[in-house]
């Protein structure tokens, strides 16, 4: 029989782990909720931080005190079913694929968010999820179902962005994943001058 330690050990804190809490102070401090002073106290911390237990303490007094909002509910149904342009993104996103399917467009959105969690239903349209460079995306939780996920991302995350965690099921319609093609790619520089 192994004893039983009497006192867990401390988890690492990886670069991702200390990148969110520095994005989370800078909100912090952005919104006035500590002064210039204290950002760069704690931001000094959390660049020095070895264990997600010194990590903690730096943001648990900045939890807003609001109810977390409802998820965004995409129904494709017949036609399908497009949420695109500039849009405020949830922490969640529920998206059901119906017979016209979902597409969901992030690459003219701004995201402070550490996680957006999308559960996806491909149904018989499918789902299709467009994120801009640099954005992680997380699918090993997703049921590949009969129409299976495509997963074309590159897997360089940029610090700062957001981790886009899918889950649910392809369906017969399938999920795709994917940055913008060239053609759009084009259409957007061209808005952004």
């Amino acid at each position: 029989m192994s004893a039983e330690p009497s006192h867990p050990v401390p988890l690492r804190a990886s670069d991702a782990d200390r990148e969110a809490v520095v994005a989370e102070l800078q909100d912090a401090a952005a919104d006035g909720r500590i002064d210039l002073d204290e950002l760069g106290t704690r931001l000094e911390v959390a660049l020095s931080a070895r264990t997600l237990v010194e990590l903690a303490p730096l943001t648990a007094d900045l939890v807003p005190a609001v109810q977390p909002a409802q998820p965004l509910l995409l129904k494709g149904g017949m036609a399908g079913a497009v949420k695109g342009g500039s849009w405020r993104v949830p922490e969640q996103i529920r998206a059901y694929g119906g017979m016209g399917g979902v597409r969901i467009d992030f690459t003219r959105v701004e995201c402070r968010l550490r996680v957006v969690e999308i559960e996806v239903d491909g149904q018989v349209g499918g789902v299709e999820i467009v994120v801009p460079d640099g954005w992680a995306v997380e699918s090993d939780q997703v049921d590949p179902a009969l129409a299976g996920l495509r997963d074309r991302t590159t897997p360089e995350k940029l610090p700062g962005s957001p981790l886009i965690r899918l889950t649910g099921t392809c369906g017969m319609g399938g999920v795709t994943v994917r940055h913008a093609k060239r053609g759009e790619r084009r259409k957007l520089l061209r808005e952004s001058r």
